[in-house]
């Protein structure tokens, strides 16, 4: 299964189904370059998060970490983290994504000493698996077995799957880091996570600097320096950016025009959104729309 276009509500908490009818986890195959966007945006999800790449390699944002993933090497990225990918250097990446409620993960009788401490944890946003080192190379292989197992459906692989889940998690706990609570942490990406919900929220209206900040109960460059360390960008370059994401979807609708897509997504100028659109994609809104006419997308 592939999925092009990112289902996330305003606060970016990703609204995907990730489980099949019987088990609480997803997994599917992505090609980054085919996500509507051509990248993977911005989001976070309850769930855990194990990546293994199959081909190529990409970039990838975790909070504020940027990790190089390359072919043969995975992730594991933890519950309620922020994350993004792009594919680097037109490799055609494409990583089998494992997605895993935490309570699936152990028995509930375990899950409070040996899952919600870890998932809790400040200082393990993830963890980059390597196949030349042995422990984590056995997580990759139990990732594989996964996608295999939930690809075939042999009898009892339900339990299976429970068992290489199981591995894995040992595996992470064992050799990944002590958990630490760091409240300053919490508070700062609980934060970041409020200012973007706000502009999801807003985004069509005019919105100004003293907004964003008000929404994340900081002053003006207190919320530039959330932005510029955790995003890398500005709020208000987020702000752009945003609404260009969400007028790819209105460009491929038959019916629609650039200047009226323009003001729905909260340019007030046609002109402005066709140059900051050409910067951000490469190509002019129309353009873009044509070639999605032109594919039946």
């Amino acid at each position: 299964m592939q999925i092009k276009n990112f289902k996330i509500d305003p606060s970016l908490k990703e609204l995907t189904e990730h489980r099949t009818v019987v088990l609480p986890m997803a997994c599917y195959e992505t090609t980054i370059n085919q996500n509507i966007h051509g990248y993977i945006p911005l989001h976070w999800h309850e769930e855990i998060q194990l990546v293994l790449i199959v081909k190529g390699e990409a970039l990838f944002q975790i909070n504020e970490d940027r990790v190089t993933v390359r072919e043969g090497e995975g992730l594991f990225i933890n519950s309620g983290c922020l994350h993004t990918a792009e594919e680097k250097d037109q490799s055609g990446c494409v990583y089998i994504c494992l997605n895993v409620s935490p309570h699936f993960v152990l028995s509930q009788e375990l899950y409070t000493t040996f899952v919600y401490p870890y998932i809790q944890a400040t200082n393990l946003s993830y963890l980059h698996l390597h196949p030349s080192d042995p422990w984590r190379k056995n997580s990759l292989d139990a990732i594989l077995s996964i996608h295999r197992l939930l690809r075939q459906k042999p009898p009892f692989y339900e339990i299976s799957i429970t068992v290489q889940l199981t591995l894995i998690w040992q595996t992470l706990i064992m050799n990944g880091f002590q958990p630490e609570y760091d409240r300053t942490e919490m508070q700062k990406n609980q934060r970041i996570k409020q200012m973007l919900q706000w502009i999801h929220t807003h985004y069509a209206e005019k919105i100004k600097l003293d907004d964003i900040a008000r929404a994340g109960q900081l002053s003006r460059s207190e919320c530039c320096r959330y932005f510029k360390r955790i995003l890398k960008t500005t709020p208000l370059s987020y702000v752009t950016e945003y609404r260009i994401q969400k007028s790819l979807v209105l460009l491929q609708q038959a019916e629609s025009n650039v200047t009226e897509v323009a003001y729905q997504v909260g340019f007030n100028s046609t002109s402005y959104f066709i140059d900051q659109f050409r910067k951000s994609m490469r190509i002019t809104p129309l353009a873009y729309k044509r070639s999605k006419m032109d594919d039946g997308s």
